[in-house]
C-alpha cells in the first residue's frame, strides 16, 4: 500500500539532491531534513570507532554542535549510536536534558540550541550514524513530526548507502572503498593521533582518547584540531 508521507519525504530529497555530486550530498540531506521538520538545523555523524566521525550539516552551528559531541565524547548524538534508538532532548537549559549532558548542555544553549533530536541511522541489526536536529526553541516533537523524523532518518539512510563512489569519469570503480570513508577521511587523523598518545604515555586507547578529548575542551578547541596539531608534532603528552 502507498505511503504518501514517505513518498512526499522521498519526492523532497530528491529534490534537493538532484544534480548534486557525491561530496555535496551529505550537506543536501541535512538541508532536506530541515525542510521536512520543525528544526533550525541538521548534522550527520558516522559511527567511528569510540567516537562519531562528522560527516556534513546543514550549517555553520549544526557543524559547530556536531564537533562539540565528538570532542566531549558525550551528548544525544552519542546516545542515540549507543543504544540505537532515537534520543530526543526537547529543553537543554532545565530539568532531565539539562543534567543528563550538562557540558553539551551549557555549550549548546550558548549557541543558541534548546532541543536536539537524534535518530540512529541503519537498521535494528546495525547503526551506521545519526541524524541530529537541532532547534532554538524547546518543546518535544508532535507524534506526527516524530514519524516525519524516523522517516527522514530512514530515506536518508538508504539514500547515503546506495550512492555510487565517483571515479574520474563520475563512475564507481568496482571494489573500491564507499565514498563515504572518503568524506570522512578528515577524522582518520584523530585515530592516528590516537595511536601517537598510545605510545608517548603507554595508555589504551580509551584513555588516550580521553586525554585527547580534554586537552581539547581544555582549550576551547576540537578534537579535530587537537588530532592535528599532534600528528604534526606541535603537541606532545609526554612532556610537562
Amino acid at each position: 500500500m502507498a505511503d504518501p508521507e514517505r513518498e512526499r519525504i522521498a519526492a523532497v530529497i530528491a529534490e534537493e539532491v538532484r544534480g548534486a555530486g557525491p561530496g555535496e550530498v551529505p550537506e543536501r540531506l541535512c538541508a532536506a531534513a530541515v525542510r521536512l521538520l520543525p528544526v533550525n538545523g541538521a548534522s550527520v555523524s558516522l559511527c567511528g570507532e569510540g567516537m562519531p566521525v562528522p560527516l556534513s550539516a546543514s550549517g555553520e552551528r549544526a557543524a559547530y554542535l556536531m564537533e562539540v559531541q565528538a570532542t566531549l565524547g558525550d551528548g544525544p548524538c552519542l546516545r542515540a549510536a549507543q543504544t540505537g534508538a532515537p534520543v530526543f532532548a526537547s529543553d537543554l537549559t532545565s530539568g532531565r536534558d539539562a543534567s543528563r549532558w550538562p557540558v553539551f548542555a551549557q555549550q549548546a544553549a550558548a549557541a543558541g540550541v534548546r532541543a536536539v533530536y537524534a535518530l540512529p541511522l541503519g537498521d535494528s541489526s546495525l547503526c551506521v550514524g545519526t541524524l541530529d536536529l537541532y532547534r532554538e526553541a524547546p518543546g518535544e516533537l508532535a507524534g506526527a513530526e516524530v514519524r516525519t523524523a524516523r522517516l527522514v532518518a530512514e530515506v536518508l539512510t538508504a539514500a547515503l548507502m546506495t550512492l555510487p563512489q565517483p571515479d574520474e569519469d563520475g563512475l564507481r570503480p568496482p571494489g573500491d572503498e564507499p565514498w563515504l570513508s572518503v568524506l570522512a577521511s578528515d577524522h582518520d587523523v584523530v585515530y592516528q593521533a590516537v595511536g601517537m598518545v598510545m605510545a608517548q604515555l603507554g595508555v589504551g586507547a580509551d584513555e588516550a582518547l580521553a586525554r585527547l578529548r580534554a586537552h581539547a575542551f581544555a582549550h576551547g578547541r576540537t578534537v579535530l584540531d587537537e588530532g592535528r596539531d599532534v600528528v604534526d608534532r606541535r603537541s606532545r603528552y609526554d612532556t610537562p
